[in-house]
């Protein structure tokens, strides 16, 4: 008679253990609910929370959202790639994930059609603006610059001597 005792005590401890287990859990759930980490405050993208300086990169990279990095990924193309093949690869990366005609005729069942992806789109504009932006600026710059080195020459040169 003792055996059925010694199950029931087995059943009632392991009831308990499970059931602290659970607790447990449940408070801790309630704790990570009260305070969410760094990341997840404003669903960042990569770098984009990194990009905190005043610098005119770190203004693009929060205005587009994107990091130039992430952009060359997208397009698959590298820093010094020309503009052309960047447009090349735009093109193609919209044209492939933009919405395919509705056939005439009905498609049979094993054959698929091509799907296509607003999203993946999106992100593939995204990128070529982010790096138009980033041209734009860099060529601004450049030209300031120069402008900059041509006063600064014309002002360090020693005056013409006076006619007498």
């Amino acid at each position: 008679m003792a055996s059925p005792r010694v199950i029931v005590q087995i059943f009632i401890s392991g009831s308990r253990a499970v059931g602290k287990a659970f607790l447990e859990a449940g408070r801790q759930a309630v704790k990570n609910a009260k305070t969410s980490p760094q990341g997840v405050l404003g669903n960042d993208v990569a770098g984009v929370g990194n990009a905190n300086s005043g610098s005119a990169t770190d203004h693009l990279t929060r205005q587009h959202r994107m990091t130039l990095d992430e952009a060359h990924l997208i397009l698959n193309v590298k820093r010094e790639t020309p503009m052309e093949q960047i447009m090349k690869n735009y093109e193609h990366l919209y044209k492939s994930n933009a919405p395919h005609p509705k056939p005439d005729k009905p498609v049979p069942k094993k054959q698929a059609l091509p799907s296509h992806s607003h999203y993946l789109q999106s992100k593939v504009v995204r990128a070529r603006e982010r790096i138009e932006a980033q041209l734009k600026t860099t060529e601004a710059q450049s030209e300031a610059e120069l402008a900059g080195g041509v006063k600064n020459e014309a002002s360090t040169s020693p005056p013409p001597p006076e006619s007498q």
